[in-house]
């Protein structure tokens, strides 16, 4: 593959900001209150592998490589526009659409695949600039996201399907201010995007991810939110982390960011331990293990949970269950996992 994206590249601007540590962004608007869901469990089904190789450059620079990916019999190839591949910033967007979606679902509301969107509002939400180059960059941002284009084979049978898609099908500005920012925006989304919300195939992400400033934090949050989830603690090699987080730096120096990343030690609702044999061990900030005063559930019961809930959020429910708990009073429970898949069973046949 060519373009090859250096580790300054991926780390990102490394000015210091305050709070938590060096490379944080401040949080520009502390009041918007909005629902966050996370985009990359609505992968096509039965390529997951993907996760090991990311749909989003790392790169703050035009990416234009093509990316290609096999696992097993199923293969999966990015192409970039002219503007370069869609970034891990622009998928800012993509995060914005399906928290829309998301909470008009929750609250019994009919949703389809083309979102009318205020361009203010996308900026506030996901803390970007409200000037003119933030509504600059939004527009270039929209551009990479319809320009990029994913092609994917998966065998059924004896029938091999071939599908095109991009991230974002098509969008449209449908007013702007006198001064030539957009107002609002349209926004329609590829249908197994689309697909994957009404299935709720969604993880919630912290509020601080968009103070993320890098983009190899931002991925490594992204991992982490998907393999460790709120199960306490998940280790990985460098191998494998620096195969799924898509950087296309040296190990020497992927694992000189990872330590960095390590020292500051802001990355939201994990930390990251180094050990021995290049081994990192993820693990959820204890203000997170046990909430309500329980303690965490086992491995297998969330292995059980996602067998009677399948295309849900355990972690999602599992904190309902906990509120739950919580609001009946702290009541004694002899096993909380099996008061958890009690309520869980309960629930379905409700």
């Amino acid at each position: 593959m060519s373009s090859v994206v250096t580790g300054r590249t991926e780390q990102g601007d490394q000015t210091p900001r305050a709070r938590g540590g060096m490379g944080l962004l401040p949080d520009r608007h502390p009041t918007a209150d909005f629902f966050i869901c996370d985009v990359f469990d609505a992968i096509p089904k039965d390529d997951m592998a993907s996760m090991e190789h990311p749909l989003f450059s790392l790169s703050t620079r035009p990416d234009r490589r093509i990316l290609r990916y096999r696992h097993g019999d199923s293969a999966l190839e990015i192409t970039p526009s002219v503007k370069g591949l869609a970034t891990i910033h622009d998928k800012d967007i993509l995060i914005y659409c399906i928290s829309q979606l998301m909470a008009a679902l929750n609250a019994g509301r009919p949703v389809a695949p083309q979102l009318q969107l205020k361009a203010h509002d996308l900026l506030v939400a996901t803390n970007r600039e409200t000037s003119g180059d933030g509504y600059k960059r939004l527009r270039e941002a929209f551009e990479r996201l319809a320009g990029t284009r994913i092609v994917t084979t998966i065998p059924t049978g004896d029938t091999e399907v071939t599908s095109g898609f991009g991230l974002i099908e098509s969008w449209e500005i449908l007013r702007k201010s006198r001064t030539g920012r957009m107002v609002s925006v349209s926004v329609k989304l590829s249908d197994w995007l689309f697909r994957a919300v009404l299935a709720k195939s969604v993880l919630t992400l912290s509020r601080d991810y968009f103070r993320l400033r890098k983009p190899l934090e931002r991925r490594i949050y992204e991992i982490a939110r998907k393999h460790c989830g709120r199960q306490g603690t998940w280790r990985v090699g460098l191998e494998t982390l620096l195969k799924k987080s898509g950087s296309t730096s040296p190990r020497r120096v992927f694992r000189k960011m990872l330590r960095d990343m390590i020292r500051a030690d802001h990355l939201p609702d994990y930390e990251i331990r180094e050990e021995d044999g290049d081994l990192y061990c993820f693990t959820l900030r204890e203000r997170l293990l046990a909430p309500s005063g329980l303690p965490p559930l086992r491995a297998e019961t969330l292995t059980a949970a996602r067998a009677m809930c399948p295309g849900l959020d355990v972690y999602a429910l599992e904190a309902q269950w906990r509120e739950t708990w919580a609001q009946r009073g702290h009541v004694r429970l002899r096993s909380p996992d099996g008061a958890f898949l009690g309520w869980l069973k309960a629930r379905a046949e409700r």
